[in-house]
């Protein structure tokens, strides 16, 4: 289950000063360090000779979500190194043979490092490691670790218990809506944790949550908010790659959480806060890596306390009490002195899904299958 989004057959290619966009076709770290071609130390990587950064993106940068969040990380990586690095693209690339064709190509196209922003995209990256071990591969949010293939992604859930604490204190009823797109860890631990926020500051708010099977769908998502709407809740909250739950928030006089990037704009009198993703510094920091030989393959989780997650600007409707009462628990969470996912935790079942004291590893985190206490829905699908 990759974020799938408009499949397209058309293949843009265009050239711009250090960057390539190639369009649509649909922290624990290794001791290994890979002498590759694309991590060759001593190599002077000119305008004439540039080093070439790829990535493959399962949406399009104009989603105003995750893509997004993605792309101008790229951007920023152009922008750093200047002519020294090319940066290409393809977008709204989907999983299976589709993603080898797109890996082949890229690494016909001479990219040296391939950055890949999607779990569903993990089988095809493992085969592709060992099939061009001159290259070296990098992708979000999954687990699979080899001596040419890294995996990154951070502690989105901190931020999602943050919007949680922001939507229990809008609700006026305690019933609040989530819409979500594929009943994988990712996303159940990101509903988990924004219903404990909520229930931090409203102990009786439950979650409803739809799900689309879809990361980007706007009629879809449409439709789902707009069930929810009618089921009674006054809040909406969402982990999908485009603004629309916000948009049908506002048409109702509701108050919603977004995610991803920093969506206010296309709900500003809806709009909470949402969890965001600073992606820029850690690929700029992997492609010097590889440029000056450096690079060894790893797991990267980013967090609140080193910038990767970042809360968005807080609505107009946000109070002053509320606002203290979020910086003081993100502050907890930057010292270490709070873990959302720190016992007594309850399943939404009732038995106990973490004991009092524990906390989940990442790991732990990375294979959540159950929802907590105060969640309405099946975490199934």
């Amino acid at each position: 289950m990759s974020r799938m989004k408009r499949l397209s057959s058309v293949f843009v290619a265009f050239t711009m000063v250090g960057a390539v966009a190639v369009g649509a076709v649909g922290s624990v770290s290794s001791s290994a360090s890979p002498k590759t071609a694309a991590a060759a130390p001593g190599s002077q990587w000119t305008k004439s000779h540039p080093f070439k950064a790829a990535f493959i993106y399962v949406g399009a940068p104009s989603d105003a979500g995750w893509t997004h969040a993605h792309d101008v990380g790229r951007l920023e990586v152009q922008s750093y190194f200047g002519g020294r690095v090319q940066t290409m693209y393809k977008e709204d690339v989907p999983e299976g043979p589709q993603c080898t064709q797109v890996i082949t190509e890229l690494v016909d196209a001479g990219a040296n490092i391939i950055f890949a922003t999607s779990y569903g995209y993990q089988p095809e990256l493992v085969i592709a490691a060992k099939k061009y071990p001159n290259v070296l591969f990098e992708q979000a949010t999954g687990t699979t670790v080899t001596k040419t293939l890294s995996e990154y992604y951070g502690a989105g859930e901190d931020g999602d218990f943050l919007s949680g604490m922001a939507a229990g204190a809008a609700s006026a009823t305690g019933k609040i809506g989530f819409v979500a797109p594929y009943p994988i860890p990712e996303v159940i631990r990101e509903v988990d944790a924004f219903t404990m926020g909520a229930q931090l500051m409203n102990p009786k708010a439950t979650v409803k949550v739809v799900w689309t099977n879809t990361w980007f769908g706007p009629a879809t998502e449409r439709t789902a908010a707009q069930a929810l709407v009618a089921a009674g809740v006054d809040v909406l909250a969402d982990g999908q790659d485009s603004p629309t739950t916000g948009q049908v928030a506002e048409a109702h006089g509701l108050k919603w959480t977004g995610y991803d990037s920093n969506q206010e704009s296309f709900a500003p009198k809806a709009w909470l806060t949402a969890t965001t993703y600073n992606w820029g510094p850690y690929y700029i920091m992997e492609v010097k890596a590889a440029m000056n030989g450096t690079w060894k393959s790893h797991f990267w989780y980013g967090s609140l306390a080193d910038h990767f997650v970042i809360m968005a600007p807080f609505g107009s409707s946000v109070t002053a009490a509320t606002r203290k009462a979020i910086l003081a628990k993100e502050n907890a969470i930057i010292k270490g002195t709070f873990d959302p996912f720190t016992g007594p935790i309850t399943e939404q079942n009732g038995t106990v899904g973490v004991k009092t004291g524990v906390t989940l590893t990442v790991m732990q985190k990375y294979s959540l299958s159950w929802f907590v206490k105060g969640v309405i829905g099946s975490p199934k699908g």
